[in-house]
């Protein structure tokens, strides 16, 4: 072989040799990394039996939920009667959103204008707005690392706003704090407990659904809950006054509570209909025939959402525990876990912080930091009810706290995917320090 041509091939072999190496060099140094293609904002669907329902709604022309004969024939009065059976609630009523049946449990308990509402300092902006609209004065009290109101700050809240008269608990992200004892503290100081349980449909302390702790509670039918209308809400409560009066505050003008069949009876709504507004936020009969067929698989979902989530955490604390901590539910609690929530450690830099967000969203998964500076859900935020007292502990656990959903139309591989994503990012966050 003449010597030009071996020098051709050793050159060459040399080139490729050199190559290979670069290449896996270059995988060591920048690794191969997961990316979801999935959307993570992708609600749950209406069952064709509800969609079914809806047609027929609007081929008919009976949208309205009072243009029936009578309760027995209202798609709306079904719903509320399937609702109230699945809680466990004598009386429900449907509304056109969870923030009007929010803000209508404060003025059927009695609010009056600038009365102070205790509430969590965590919790989504719809919350205070809803105090504002029903023309009450927000007071913050503090949430924990387990992103419940704080027991111990809620009692100093308590002593140290004697004329506040009602407390407004949020359960965000379907967490409870110790119901037990939340409410023996406003029993002790005369305050009136109200529940907002949007996140904690089917969710149960010490075994009976929640929204029984406090003398009225709201569950939400927003795309993002655990059923899906778009938008819908529902007043749930075993006091007759409550409901018959978010009744005629809805819209029951002349005499229509006869076509509800959980309300009380005509004598509790006596001439309510003249004395109190009519605000007109009634729920459609369309939301309501979207919502139906999904009561029936609230368990079968819960248990699917669970499951997954217990993957999820098992594997993020076995890899990651050292950079992230799970909350903790509060014992009593029976959850539903359709979405994810964990805590960063203080030992990342805010920076680092940032960079993770960044990495998890550039890789196909949109991670949310409550504490971000443009989160509806960091009081900061909420310019229209502002915060009077300082809240150290909300606001250290909301510059770490993040939140990821867990959509139910996912396939179980999506949710390695998932893991795998937020441990690169993590790892590419922290990658020039040396975090241990």
């Amino acid at each position: 072989m003449p010597a030009t041509s071996f020098t051709k091939m050793a050159v060459a072999s040399i080139a490729a040799l050199v190559l290979s190496t670069a290449s896996a060099d270059a995988l060591i140094t920048n690794p191969v990394r997961t990316t979801i293609a999935r959307d993570i904002k992708t609600p749950d669907p209406v069952p064709q039996s509800g969609i079914d329902e809806a047609v027929e709604l609007m081929a008919s022309g009976r949208m309205y939920r009072y243009n029936v004969k009578d309760a027995a024939s209202s798609t709306v009065s079904k719903c509320e009667v399937e609702i109230a059976e699945y809680t466990g609630h004598k009386y429900c009523v449907a509304l056109n959103s969870c923030g009007s049946a929010i803000m209508l449990m404060m003025k059927c308990a009695g609010l009056q204008p600038g009365d102070e509402v205790l509430s969590n300092a965590f919790t989504f902006g719809a919350v205070p707005s809803a105090i504002e609209h029903a023309g009450g004065k927000a007071v913050y009290v503090e949430s924990d690392y387990n992103h419940c109101m704080d027991i111990d700050d809620l009692e100093k809240k308590l002593v140290a706003y004697p004329n506040c008269k009602y407390c407004l608990i949020s359960h965000m992200r379907g967490k409870l704090a110790d119901m037990d004892k939340v409410a023996d503290a406003c029993e002790r100081h005369d305050v009136i407990l109200l529940e907002d349980c949007a996140h904690s449909l089917g969710v149960e302390w010490k075994g009976k659904h929640s929204g029984h702790k406090g003398r009225v509670a709201a569950i939400s039918a927003q795309s993002y809950k655990m059923i899906n209308s778009g938008e819908g809400g529902f007043l749930i409560t075993d006091d007759a006054e409550v409901a018959a009066k978010c009744a005629v505050y809805a819209g029951a003008y002349e005499g229509l509570a006869s076509k509800h069949t959980t309300v009380p009876g005509p004598e509790v709504f006596a001439d309510l209909p003249v004395q109190i507004p009519n605000y007109s936020v009634r729920m459609s009969a369309i939301a309501a025939a979207v919502i139906r067929p999904q009561i029936l698989t609230l368990d079968e979902r819960r248990a699917k959402y669970n499951r997954r989530y217990a993957f999820v955490t098992e594997k993020l604390v076995e890899r990651k525990g050292n950079m992230l901590s799970i909350p903790v539910n509060t014992p009593g609690m029976t959850p539903v876990h359709d979405s994810l929530q964990f805590n960063l450690s203080h030992d990342m830099t805010d920076e680092q912080v940032q960079k993770f967000l960044d990495e998890a969203a550039t890789h196909g998964l949109p991670v949310e930091l409550f504490g971000h500076h443009s989160n509806a859900r960091n009081f900061i935020n909420w310019g229209f009810a502002p915060a009077e007292d300082p809240l150290p502990l909300t606001a250290k656990m909301l510059s770490r706290a993040c939140d990821v959903r867990l959509p139910l139309m996912w396939d179980d591989e999506d949710f390695s995917d998932l893991v795998d994503v937020l441990c690169e990012s993590l790892d590419a966050a922290v990658a020039d320090s040396d975090f241990a």
